[in-house]
């Protein structure tokens, strides 16, 4: 019974599709109810926004920057999932690889930016001596060999090519977009290759891999060129190369081919905006490590100065001493 009702939800879904008119930004910024990414955003929001509260109520602070970061980028997921973004993005590949390239490179690095770990373990309570509560758990999580494991760059890397290549071009994408509940794992699938990548890149929240910046730059640039010849290989290719976009319906009057070739134009354009993002971040965060080192640099020299000079003025007075 409930597979058969699953059949005629997902039959309904294909005959929205169907039905759609042609695309236009105001039709695709059209809200569109996501049960699983709706919820999900809303969760996220309020779990943060108890956070902050709980920060400020115990007299903390926390930057306003952060905040606004996270906010932002769980705006961004429901931007692309739960609007007709997500209704297009089922008939034309132009409009998923939107979908895509927000979820896996904007989102990712805006809510990394929001530091929720960090939010996570400052206002999470240690729970009393001798049980684990939710902040022993995170940190048991954050220092397991499974998390030094998916964060390492020998894995990020190649995952974050595979979700490219390793799903367009294999029939795995086609079995993906056939069913609702493929669809979504597949957008989760993304998020989290995103945010695994970009983690130790970002450095913001503690993490088990801290690589200098100099190494974090060559893990951001590793990635990006696979992502450009992955947009080129689209746009350069001569007849549609993925079955589910392979007979757009009738009602877009779209061309497969024109809206491939506009997909891989959108890859190939994502693959660069983001790394300039992170690339001004992470000059950002070096200029201020070296600020702050710096300034304990000067800190402890006057201390050590203020000793010897301390050293100096008793030197002087057993000097004294002894002349009288």
């Amino acid at each position: 019974m409930d597979h058969s009702g699953h059949g005629m939800s997902m039959d309904m879904d294909m005959d929205m599709n169907m039905d759609l008119p042609p695309f236009t930004l105001g039709r695709g910024l059209e809200f569109s109810f996501d049960a699983f990414f709706l919820f999900g955003s809303l969760i996220g929001l309020a779990l943060y926004g108890w956070g902050v509260l709980r920060l400020r109520r115990r007299g903390d602070a926390w930057p306003v920057g952060r905040t606004i970061g996270f906010v932002t980028g769980v705006l961004s997921v429901a931007l692309v999932m739960c609007t007709k973004l997500n209704d297009y993005g089922m008939v034309m590949f132009s409009v998923h690889m939107v979908q895509h390239m927000v979820i896996s490179m904007i989102s990712p690095i805006l809510l990394l930016l929001g530091a929720p770990v960090t939010l996570a373990l400052r206002a999470l309570p240690p729970a009393a001596r001798g049980t684990k509560g939710p902040r022993e758990l995170l940190l048991m999580l954050l220092h397991s060999r499974y998390m030094r494991i998916v964060t390492h760059p020998a894995f990020t890397i190649p995952m974050f090519i595979a979700s490219l290549y390793g799903l367009y071009f294999t029939p795995l994408f086609d079995f993906l977009m056939e069913s609702k509940t493929g669809h979504i794992a597949m957008m989760v699938h993304f998020l989290a290759v995103g945010l695994i990548f970009f983690w130790p890149i970002m450095g913001v929240d503690p993490g088990p891999h801290r690589p200098g910046y100099v190494m974090r730059m060559l893990e951001l640039f590793a990635g990006m060129p696979f992502h450009a010849f992955f947009g080129i290989a689209l746009m350069m290719a001569s007849e549609p190369m993925i079955g589910t976009y392979r007979n757009p319906p009738a009602s877009l009057g779209v061309d497969a081919l024109l809206d491939q070739q506009w997909g891989g134009g959108i890859a190939w354009a994502f693959s660069e905006i983001p790394s300039v993002l992170v690339l001004i971040a992470l000059v950002y965060q070096w200029y201020h490590s070296e600020q702050r080192a710096a300034k304990r640099s000067d800190r402890a020299e006057e201390r050590n100065g203020d000793q010897e000079l301390e050293a100096y003025n008793a030197y002087l007075a057993s000097l004294q001493g002894r002349g009288q």
